[in-house]
C-alpha cells in the first residue's frame, strides 16, 4: 500500500466513515473499474478556442471554454503591457484555472472521506516580471516567476491534522498544481477555523 493509501486509510478509520456514502465514492469506483480494464478511456482533452473576431481591437477578444458547449469567455490584456485590463486577462485565467482545481480538488476528496465542509475560500496569485515579454531587459524571463496558494476551511469539528492531510492529499490529485509546479514554484498556506 502507497504512502498516500496508508495516510487515507488511517483518516478514514479516525473518521468512521462509510465509503459507500459519498457520492464521489460511487462514481469513482465506476471509473476506477473502467479505467483498470481500458486505460485509453482515461484519456481525455481539455480545450479551449479563439477565433478572431474584431481584430482591429489589439487588447480584447474572446475565447470558447471546452469545445462542446463552448462557453464564451472575454479576455483582455493587463495594463502592465499595454491594454486596459478591463476584462480577465490570460493570467488571471492561469489562477482561476488553478484556483477552481484545487477547490473542486478539496471539495471531492473531503467528500469521498466524509469531512463536512461549512466555508471554502481558495485565492491563487501569480507573479510576474513583465520586461521580459516587452523586451526591456532580455535577461528577465518570459514566464510567471512564482504562484501563491491561500486556502481557507471551516469544518465541522475535524483536526487539523486531517485538514492538512487533506491539503497534502489535494496537492497530490490536483492536476493543475501538478503541471504548474512543475515550472514554477508554488507556495501555500492553509488556514483552518472548525465549527459546532
Amino acid at each position: 500500500m502507497s504512502n498516500q493509501g496508508f495516510i487515507a486509510k488511517q483518516v478514514l478509520t479516525k473518521l468512521k466513515i462509510k465509503k459507500n456514502t459519498s457520492e464521489v465514492f460511487k462514481r469513482y469506483q465506476v471509473l476506477h473499474k473502467l479505467y483498470k480494464k481500458n486505460p485509453d478511456a482515461a484519456w481525455i482533452t481539455d480545450s479551449a478556442e479563439i477565433v478572431g473576431a474584431n481584430l482591429g481591437d489589439p487588447f480584447r477578444t474572446s475565447v470558447s471554454i471546452n469545445n462542446e458547449i463552448k462557453v464564451p469567455f472575454k479576455i483582455g490584456v493587463h495594463k502592465a503591457v499595454g491594454g486596459d485590463h478591463d476584462y480577465p486577462n490570460p493570467g488571471d485565467l492561469l489562477c482561476a484555472s488553478l484556483a477552481a482545481c484545487f477547490e473542486s480538488t478539496i471539495r471531492m476528496i473531503s467528500n469521498r472521506l466524509g469531512i463536512i465542509l461549512t466555508e471554502t475560500k481558495v485565492t491563487v496569485t501569480a507573479q510576474v516580471d513583465v520586461r521580459g515579454t516587452l523586451m526591456v531587459d532580455k535577461s528577465t524571463p518570459v514566464n510567471f516567476q512564482s504562484m501563491h496558494i491561500e486556502i481557507v476551511l471551516l469544518t465541522k469539528n475535524i483536526s487539523d491534522k486531517i485538514l492538512n492531510t487533506l491539503i497534502r492529499a489535494t496537492k497530490r490529485s490536483c492536476i493543475i498544481y501538478q503541471t504548474i509546479k512543475k515550472g514554477i514554484p508554488i507556495t501555500s498556506n492553509a488556514t483552518f477555523e472548525t465549527s459546532l
